[in-house]
C-alpha cells in the first residue's frame, strides 16, 4: 500500500493539514490517539476510517521522521 493513495492535503480542508482522503480526520489526530494508547479498533470506530488509513498515517509519519532530525536533550550518564 502506498500512503499517498490514502492521505491528502487541501488548503480548503483543515487549513491544509494532511488528512485521510475524503474526511476531515487529520493525520496528527490519529497519531495523537495512537501515542495515547488508543486501540486501532477504537480509532476506526470513532473516526469512521479504515485500518489502511491508520497504516498510511504510520507510513507517512515514518517518512517524516526519516527526513528530519529533532535535537533531543542529552541525559547525564
Amino acid at each position: 500500500m502506498n500512503w499517498q493513495d490514502r492521505l491528502s492535503s487541501d488548503p480548503n480542508i483543515c487549513h491544509g493539514k494532511v488528512c485521510v482522503k475524503g474526511t476531515r480526520v487529520m493525520v496528527s489526530v490519529i497519531l495523537d490517539n495512537l501515542a495515547e494508547g488508543e486501540s486501532h479498533h477504537a480509532i476506526r470506530e470513532g473516526y469512521r476510517i479504515e485500518e489502511e488509513d491508520i497504516q498510511a498515517t504510520l507510513q507517512y509519519a515514518a517518512v517524516l521522521a526519516s527526513d528530519r532530525i529533532v535535537a533531543l536533550s542529552q541525559e547525564a550518564a
